[in-house]
């Protein structure tokens, strides 16, 4: 906490000082992570950093990513898809006709969607190609106003 009877130059000084210690912190942790990293082989019984490389490498066996190992070739294997991610709807002009359908029969667009197995924006999309959409801020069409009567003046 900064005390506020110190002058300006003294707290400038006191953070000065509060830096150094800061970077003499960060060089001991530094140093402490290199002693501990160089432990490690010693610590797992390898007599030499090498040896616990390679233990390390077999032991990620195939599942590594990043370089290839030497020698070895993976088989090549069709990706899975991922769980969750939807592949992409081929819109038929039989659907867009259903899809129309099932729209002048008063079905939400949500419940279209859901029952065709395509997006809601897919949905939107048909039924404006379709014409079954207003145009946006278009003001529904008023009756007509018949004209008044001289006599009722």
């Amino acid at each position: 906490m900064v005390k506020t009877d110190m002058s300006f130059t003294d707290q400038i000084a006191e953070l000065e000082k509060a830096k150094a210690k800061l970077a003499a912190a960060e060089a001991k942790l530094a140093a402490d992570r290199v002693a501990a990293l160089a432990r490690l082989p010693g610590d797992y019984g390898y007599a030499n950093v090498n040896d616990f490389i390679k233990a390390l490498k077999a032991a990620a066996g195939k599942a590594r990513r990043g370089k290839k190992v030497k020698g070895a070739k993976a088989p090549k294997v069709a990706k899975a898809a991922k769980a969750g991610k939807r592949t992409r709807a081929k819109i038929t002009p039989e659907l867009k006709q259903q899809v129309i359908s099932a729209v002048q029969s008063g079905q939400s667009g949500a419940e279209i969607a859901q029952a065709f197995g395509i997006s809601l924006p897919s949905v939107q999309n048909i039924k404006k190609e379709a014409g079954l959409v207003k145009a946006r801020g278009a003001a529904p069409e008023a009756a007509p106003v018949a004209p008044e009567s001289p006599a009722a003046m």
